[in-house]
């Protein structure tokens, strides 16, 4: 796949792709289609997944009405209380919050949502943004099933601009309003199988839904059209091990595509390894391997790295992204990206774009983890374990929340 095919999809893709909604189902069946104009069949892996849709979201703070988008899966809620922001998860801070609507900065994460739960607030506002963009865009957020527990709190997000300014005015009492309809809905995955030698399978995942404000080229449209290439590459020549191409949906909303897959406890059996791509082709930044898997596989890039003349940090780890459930599943498995450098690129924003990006980089990129595909996939025998090693298995606990991070 040339620079001009690579531009092609780009345009063709992008509009925002959010998990379950009508733009992601198109977006999968574009890319079912280019494969069929290839000659590959692929198909849609239908999985459900929580909707909702806000009809609507207030926040006032001491009168003032501050814009911002109300939480989904929140539930329907209004309550007034005083307004605490909190600085640090400490004992001491925490013991503030009881009956108070809690500004608190970063994502709404697990433990952060249980303090909340368990200390008492009865609201919650997040926020995002740079103080020093010239836009106030507030994205839209969700409480995901596996962070609430069943248990709810009305939360609302707001851009960065507005919370320094409620700090600076001394905000004292919230008020939020949320309204919204709750109901099950559906992604799917796309998957095409280039069947090898034996009945043994490596996946290759990518994610191709995008968050609320982007169009999500850098993330992650740059890995599915990786997929694409490789999937045409691998179509005209043999291998050993099947190579099974899984273009992930909803991987935004908590790797929902992947971890549906891997439920799939059968197929599993006969998969020896995971490669995923999250975000490569940038015009700035160094490309990286992560490997969830034991030590070998690292140097084995490493050394691949210095065979092929192409700079690449390997490490061993656990990447946010759709290998990770693939490697809790005991499945050795690897991430490719390019990470940029502070400043360079914004993703799960407008600024996430074609501009960031490089055709040179992204064609470099693809043709390095090609090889790297091509040599596992007609290895005699897999070179890494089917093992995840203990340092994995508890960075992997940690991750998914199993295991708090002191």
């Amino acid at each position: 796949m040339n620079s001009t095919d690579i531009r092609r999809i780009f345009d063709d893709t992008a509009y925002v792709r959010v998990g379950g909604s009508a733009e992601e189902k198109r977006c999968a069946e574009y890319l079912v289609n280019h494969l069929a104009q290839r000659g590959l069949n692929a198909t849609l892996e239908p999985f459900e997944v929580d909707m909702a849709a806000i009809k609507e979201a207030t926040l006032t703070v001491d009168g003032v009405d501050i814009p911002c988008k109300g939480y989904l899966g929140a539930g329907t809620h209004t309550v007034e209380a005083p307004f605490v922001y909190l600085r640090g998860t400490d004992a001491f801070s925490l013991n503030q919050v009881k009956g108070c609507i809690v500004m608190i900065e970063g994502g709404l994460r697990y433990w952060m949502f249980r303090d909340l739960i368990k200390a008492g607030a009865v609201g919650f506002i997040t926020f995002a943004g740079d103080i020093y963009y010239a836009d106030e865009d507030i994205d839209q957020r969700e409480l995901r099933a596996y962070i609430s527990q069943g248990e709810y709190l009305p939360g609302v997000h707001i851009n960065v601009k507005q919370a320094v300014r409620l700090i600076e005015k001394g905000a004292q009492t919230a008020c939020i309003r949320l309204v919204q309809d709750q109901w099950k809905g559906e992604s799917q995955n796309v998957r095409l199988d280039l069947p090898g030698e034996t009945d043994e399978w490596i996946v290759l995942t990518a994610h191709y839904d995008s968050t609320a404000l982007s169009v999500g080229a850098y993330d992650n449209m740059t890995g599915s059209i990786a997929l694409l290439s490789l999937a045409e590459r691998f179509s005209k020549q043999n291998t050993r091990y099947g190579l099974r191409f899984l273009w992930c949906g909803s991987e935004e909303r908590g790797l929902l595509g992947s971890k549906a897959y891997t439920e799939k406890e059968e197929e599993l059996k006969n998969i020896v390894l995971c490669v995923n791509i999250d975000m490569i082709g940038s015009l700035m930044g160094g490309f990286i391997a992560c490997a969830t898997a034991e030590e070998k596989l690292m140097h084995y890039v490493q050394y691949m790295s210095q065979i092929k003349g192409f700079g690449v940090r390997a490490r061993q780890d656990v990447y946010s992204s759709d290998s990770t459930p693939f490697a809790d599943k005991g499945i050795p498995a690897i991430s490719f990206a390019r990470l940029t450098p502070a400043g360079t690129s914004n993703i799960h924003s407008r600024y996430d774009s074609q501009q960031v990006l490089s055709m040179d980089n992204m064609v470099a990129d693809i043709d390095f983890i090609g090889d790297f595909v091509d040599t596992m996939a007609n290895a005699a025998q897999c070179p890494v374990a089917r093992e995840m090693p203990d340092n994995m298995k508890e960075k992997l606990d940690i991750y998914l929340n199993r295991k708090r991070n002191t």
